[in-house]
């Protein structure tokens, strides 16, 4: 088959190499549509994937084209998505529910291989069954949708918050969409991509800009900051935000090298809150079910549909902020 592969740091090709498959219990997934993330290029730099080569893409949906000798319970030709979090279930970690710090924590695109290919292997655990309503293709976002879901149960948003997002990639206006939906009182947007920020507004944000000192500031600084950007001068400034009583999240992912600063006085003076959301937990079919609601539009998310030939160009494009979710669909002919 022809995958993407990651062969050393900064440099990806498209090769042909052997067809996956399945073990006992798994099921092999021919790969209908498979979007790009931050994570990629973290990989693509040498972070994150503890060897390389490696086959990226984590957020996929497909159908089942074969599968294991111990699997029955999903046929080959069901349409599904894909959780790409491999948990060990062994340590202190997994044993307490909190699998995705899994002391040996893996995952399809990340230290295995992923979905940008023509056809993967995974666990039948980690498949989602989608409904006919949902195309295979748009399903590739469940993935992305369930991390944000991630994040929302982390901040455990109230009702009539103040909310406020650096970035409007498709983690940011996911996060929008979602503050929407628990009934934020005001949905503020950061962002320095002006086109972004128009997709922001479509989406129903308050307000839109490219400085936090443009927007209304409430009382003493809102109620919920979100970073999706994993920028530290992003960060740095999202940490200033913070009203009294809120939460600041770290969703975006950042560098290692990452560094900003805080006031431990002001922590502990105006007991602000400050956490951070990891992949997914326990979010992905609950994610799947919001998705079949419409919650998200993927024609509004989805900016670019690719071949799989066009992937290293899919990167550069990504990395310099072109379009929203970018997508590699192996079943596209190549122009």
């Amino acid at each position: 088959m022809r995958a993407a592969v990651i062969t050393r740091p900064g440099a990806v090709e498209i090769a042909t190499v052997d067809d996956p498959a399945p073990g006992p219990r798994q099921v092999v997934v021919k790969v209908s549509a498979c979007g790009l993330c931050g994570t990629d290029l973290h990989i693509l730099q040498g972070e994150f994937a503890p060897k390389l080569p490696i086959i990226p893409g984590h957020e996929f949906a497909g159908e089942v084209v074969a599968a294991g000798t111990a699997v029955t319970e999903l046929p080959v030709g069901a349409r599904v998505a894909v959780d790409p979090s491999l948990y060990c279930f062994e340590c202190h970690y997994c044993r307490i529910g909190r699998n995705n710090l899994c002391e040996r924590w893996a995952a399809i695109g990340v230290t295995d291989p992923g979905g940008a290919a023509e056809f993967v292997a995974v666990p039948v655990a980690n498949c989602t069954v989608l409904p006919e309503t949902v195309r295979t293709e748009d399903a590739a976002l469940i993935e992305p949708l369930s991390c944000a879901v991630r994040g929302y149960d982390i901040l455990r948003a109230r009702l009539a918050s103040r909310v406020l997002i650096y970035g409007a990639g498709t983690m940011g206006l996911m996060m929008l969409q979602l503050a929407k939906a628990t009934g934020a009182a005001r949905v503020d947007v950061v962002d320095i991509n002006a086109e972004r920020l128009s997709t922001a507004g479509q989406l129903g944000c308050s307000a839109a800009a490219a400085s936090a000192d443009e927007l209304d500031r409430p009382r003493h600084g809102w109620d919920l900051v979100i970073d999706a950007t994993g920028n530290a001068r992003a960060i740095q400034d999202a940490l200033g935000r913070v009203g009294k009583g809120g939460t600041y999240l770290q969703f975006g992912v950042a560098d290692y090298a990452a560094r900003a600063t805080i006031e431990p006085y002001k922590i502990y003076n105006q007991e602000i809150t400050i956490t951070g959301s990891m992949a997914v937990l326990h979010s992905f079919e609950r994610a799947a079910d919001l998705f079949a609601t419409g919650v998200i539009d993927p024609e509004i998310f989805i900016s670019d549909r690719l071949p799989l030939a066009a992937f290293p160009d899919a990167i550069s494009r990504f990395r310099t902020g072109i379009g929203r979710k970018i997508q590699i669909q192996p079943g596209l002919a190549t122009a």
